[in-house]
C-alpha cells in the first residue's frame, strides 16, 4: 500500500507525531532498531522544566504541560538553580528571560534547602513547577495510540535510500521497500543522514553526547529534595527512588550519531564538581550512561515542510526537551501537516526550516 505519511524514527518525536496523525492519516513509523526509542528517548534524565531549553523553547514546554498531567505522566518535583557571589549577573538574566512568561520563579536563599550546601552558593531561583516525567509510559503511551488508530511501527528498518515521483516517496529500507506521500524525518541524531539519504540538503542538525550518573551518596538526599542545577550549566543533580541520586556534568561532546556510551573522564567530572557543591561523599557509582542530545545551528528545533523538496517535512533537532515538549511539538507539526489552525500561543514560523534556507549555497 502507498502510506499517507512515512515517519522515519520511533523515538519520542516520531512516536508523538504519529499518535497526533493516525485518526486522520494512514501513518507508519519506519524505526532502524530492534526496538523504538532505544537512543536518546531511552536514555533521558527523565524531568520536565519549563525554563529548560530557554525562552524560545518554553512556550512548547509550558503548552505541554497540561496534558503531561492529565496523562498522569509528570510527578511533582520542583527545581532550585544555584550560583555563587560571581554568578549575580546570571542569575539576575535568568530571572529577566522568563519575567514576561507564565513559568513561576522566586530568588531563594539555596542554603535552606539543601543540607550540606558548600557556603560559597549564596544565590538560588526556585522553579516548582519542574516535575519529573514517566518517559517510558509516555513513549508507550504513544505508540499504543498510534496501533489503536490503524498506524504500524516496522523496526529494525534503517532508511537506505529514497526517492520521490508523481507525488510519492518510495524508502528503500533493511526490512524492505515502503510507499508514503508525505516522508517526515524524526531522527533525532540521524536527521540530517536521512535527509541527505532522500536527496535533501541537511540543515547541519549536531549531535552531543551527555552523560548520566547514578550515585548512592552519603547522606542520602533529604526527602523533598529538588532537582539542582548550576546556573552556568556545568552541573545538575536530582534525587531518584531508593535514595539514589542523578548526577551530570552537562557535558556536551559533539559527536557523529552513533550508540552513545559514557567516558569515565565524564563520569569522574560529573563527581568532582558535585563534590564541590555539597559535603556529601559518593559512596558508590552504580550505573552509568549517555545519550545524544541534537541542535540545529540555532538550537531550537526544525518543524515543518522544507523549503525545497516537496513532501519531505522535517521533526527534528530537539535538544535534550524532545520529551517535555512531546504533546505541544506534535500538536503543531501535525497541524502544519493537516492543514489546521495551530495550537494557541504557539507560533509555527518560528521553527520552521526555511531559516535555514542559506544552507543551499
Amino acid at each position: 500500500m502507498t502510506y499517507d505519511i512515512a515517519i522515519i524514527g520511533g523515538g519520542i518525536a516520531g512516536a508523538s507525531l504519529a499518535a497526533a496523525l493516525a485518526r486522520h492519516a494512514t501513518v507508519v513509523i519506519l524505526e532502524a532498531e530492534d526496538i523504538a526509542g532505544y537512543h536518546a528517548t531511552g536514555r533521558s534524565a527523565a524531568f520536565w522544566s519549563e525554563t529548560y531549553g530557554g525562552p524560545g523553547i518554553q512556550p512548547l514546554t509550558t503548552a505541554s504541560g497540561a496534558a503531561l498531567r492529565a496523562g498522569g505522566f509528570l510527578d511533582s518535583l520542583g527545581s532550585l538553580h544555584i550560583g555563587r557571589a560571581q554568578d549575580r549577573s546570571r542569575i539576575d538574566a535568568f530571572l529577566e528571560a522568563f519575567a514576561g512568561s507564565s513559568v513561576a520563579l522566586s530568588a531563594v536563599d539555596p542554603q535552606t534547602r539543601i543540607p550540606g550546601l558548600r557556603a560559597d552558593w549564596t544565590l538560588g531561583v526556585m522553579e516548582p513547577s519542574c516535575a519529573y516525567i514517566d518517559v517510558a509510559a509516555l513513549h508507550a503511551h504513544y505508540l499504543s495510540t498510534l496501533r489503536r488508530a490503524g498506524g504500524q511501527v516496522v523496526t529494525n528498518a534503517a532508511l537506505e535510500t529514497a526517492t520521490r515521483r508523481d507525488g510519492a516517496w518510495t524508502i528503500e529500507t533493511r526490512a524492505g521497500a515502503y510507499k508514503a506521500h508525505l516522508l517526515v524525518d524524526a531522527a533525532g541524531a540521524w536527521a540530517d543522514l536521512v535527509a541527505t539519504r532522500c536527496g535533501v540538503a541537511p540543515i547541519g542538525i549536531q549531535p552531543y553526547r551527555r552523560t548520566v550518573v547514578q550515585v548512592r551518596t552519603d547522606p542520602v538526599p533529604a526527602a523533598g529534595m529538588p532537582h539542582v542545577a548550576d546556573i552556568s550549566g556545568n552541573f545538575y543533580f536530582k534525587p531518584e527512588a531508593g535514595g539514589r541520586l542523578w548526577l551530570s556534568p552537562h557535558d556536551e561532546t559533539a559527536t557523529d550519531p552513533c550508540d552513545a556510551a559514557p567516558e569515565e573522564i565524564d563520569v569522574a567530572i560529573a563527581i568532582d564538581r558535585f563534590e564541590h557543591v555539597v559535603d556529601w561523599r559518593v559512596a558508590a557509582v552504580e550505573r552509568r550512561w549517555a545519550g545524544l542530545r541534537s541542535f540545529a545551528p540555532d538550537r531550537h528545533p526544525v518543524y515543518g515542510l522544507d523549503s525545497c523538496t516537496p513532501g519531505f517535512f522535517w521533526f527534528a533537532g530537539q535538544g535534550g526537551f524532545g520529551i517535555q515538549t512531546a504533546p505541544a511539538a506534535a500538536a503543531l507539526a501535525a497541524a502544519s501537516i493537516l492543514g489546521t489552525a495551530p495550537p494557541d500561543g504557539l507560533d509555527p514560523a518560528r521553527y520552521a526550516p526555511d531559516r535555514f534556507v542559506d544552507r543551499l549555497g
